[in-house]
């Protein structure tokens, strides 16, 4: 890759050059517990590179591949060859350019991936597996990751992250919004409490957030899907709570509850000064049949309508009026149409001492690439302040997609050069050196680190 790749002036390499080895904040992604616990090494380079990467597969199906050479029964080198032969098609498409630099960066290797030298390249980055231990720990090393906070549930096994300062978890709430009787009576297991009422729901809810901050928990994370509802409760949520476990709830008395759950979990969150991050606007239902085939997370869901700002702004403005006020929250729009909207909420809210209450988050799933990061910085500096955004994070599955953070680095110093050097921006060397900082690292890691070489 060309040294200047998204630079497209001198004063944006001058920028990037200053960031460019800052220490990387990952502060949600899906990275597998079971994998970082166990120090994994990987052996085979479809294992490392294509196998927990979702956006490939899709690309793969989109190009007419048979599932069967994506997540099915075919061999390993079957699966990589598939992947190899798609690939020339991919131009334009950022997966084209993440992966060439996965594939230099981690195995040195610079060809092209094609169905002509498929068996090639898996040879040679086979070979460089065996040669070298890869595995997890060496690959945060590469990275220069500081932190990485990978999502655990509730009721999740979080022993491991007792036992490293490189991994906190980011925990995922989706499970408590959705309570089911195997969820309840996977709480009652890892707390030991007899869940017989929403009473007691939250109590053993508050006994696994003290673990999970003993843990190192700086965020939580809550999916708010495509026709997101907010309701005010109505004192009837502990009758919902026992009628929802026995099946007795329809959609609207369960939502009823889950936004009581919601804004019980949103209450906690700013006591104990826990990030609280929305991703909003997925449409996870699509194709039935990839999902019986492949399951819930293969990579096949769309873009949502708008989000319901009444429901967004009404569980924002309940948290708010609560005894700890608002914990900081971080929106994610899938939904390119609401970034304005996202961005204009930063200042709809306050809290004295704390600067970025509300953000908007980085261009998220399908806006991950160079035209949705560009909106959602033109948003964030037109509506917002874009000096307190919280900068990018990979939500990725993959170890190798923290050179994603490097694709970041890169399009924000072009955007901000290329601002100041169209005068549309007033200010001088020094502040854009302080805010390509802030939004690459001091924002993420929650503040000035005077030993991180610059």
């Amino acid at each position: 890759m060309n040294k200047n790749f998204l630079l497209n002036s001198d004063l944006a390499t001058r920028l990037y050059d200053g960031v460019s080895r800052l220490p990387i904040v990952d502060y949600h992604n899906h990275l597998s517990l079971a994998e970082i616990s166990q120090n994994k090494r990987f052996t085979n380079v479809y294992d490392l590179w294509i196998k927990p990467d979702p956006y490939k597969h899709r690309a793969m199906r989109m190009c007419g591949i048979s599932e069967r050479y994506i997540t099915g029964e075919a061999d390993e080198f079957e699966k990589f060859k598939a992947w190899c032969t798609v690939f020339p098609n991919l131009v334009g498409n950022p997966l084209y350019i993440w992966s060439l630099v996965e594939l230099e960066n981690v195995f040195g290797i610079s060809d092209i991936p094609s169905e002509n030298n498929a068996e090639q390249i898996y040879q040679q980055a086979n070979a460089f597996l065996e040669d070298n231990n890869i595995t997890v720990e060496y690959l945060m090393d590469m990275f220069r990751v500081e932190l990485a906070c990978p999502c655990a549930g509730i009721t999740d096994d979080i022993s491991m992250f007792y036992k490293t300062e490189k991994f906190s978890p980011s925990m995922r709430g989706d499970d408590m919004l959705n309570i089911s009787t195997d969820f309840i009576a996977k709480l009652e297991d890892v707390t030991g409490m007899q869940i017989e009422s929403l009473k007691d729901f939250e109590t053993a809810v508050k006994s696994r957030l003290d673990k999970f901050q003993i843990a190192g928990l700086r965020f939580a994370d809550h999916a708010l899907d495509n026709g997101f509802l907010y309701f005010e409760d109505d004192g009837k949520n502990g009758d919902r709570f026992l009628a929802h476990i026995e099946g007795n709830c329809d959609a609207e008395e369960t939502a009823r509850l889950a936004s009581y759950i919601l804004t019980f979990l949103g209450k906690e969150y700013a006591k104990r000064n826990i990030v609280l991050q929305l991703h909003i606007g997925a449409q996870r239902y699509t194709s039935s049949k990839l999902r019986k085939e492949v399951g819930p997370a293969g990579g096949f869901a769309g873009i949502g309508n708008s989000v319901d700002v009444r429901s967004l702004v009404t569980f924002l403005d309940v948290l708010d009026q609560g005894d700890f006020g608002l914990p900081k929250t971080i929106l994610f729009t899938l939904n390119p149409s609401d970034n304005a909207l996202f961005s204009v909420l930063s200042g709809s809210f306050a809290k004295e001492g704390v600067s970025g209450l509300i953000t908007q988050g980085p261009a998220w799933w399908w806006c991950d690439h160079e035209y949705g990061i560009y909106e959602v910085l033109e948003n964030s500096m037109a509506y917002g302040l874009l000096s307190n955004f919280i900068g990018m994070t990979t939500d990725s599955r993959s170890f190798l997609s923290f050179t994603r953070h490097d694709y970041f680095r890169r399009i924000l110093c072009n955007f901000i050069a290329d601002k100041f050097e169209k005068n549309k921006l007033c200010c001088n060397y020094e502040d854009l050196e302080k805010l390509v900082y802030r939004l690459c690292y001091e924002n993420a890691i929650g503040g000035k680190k005077d030993d991180v070489s610059r």
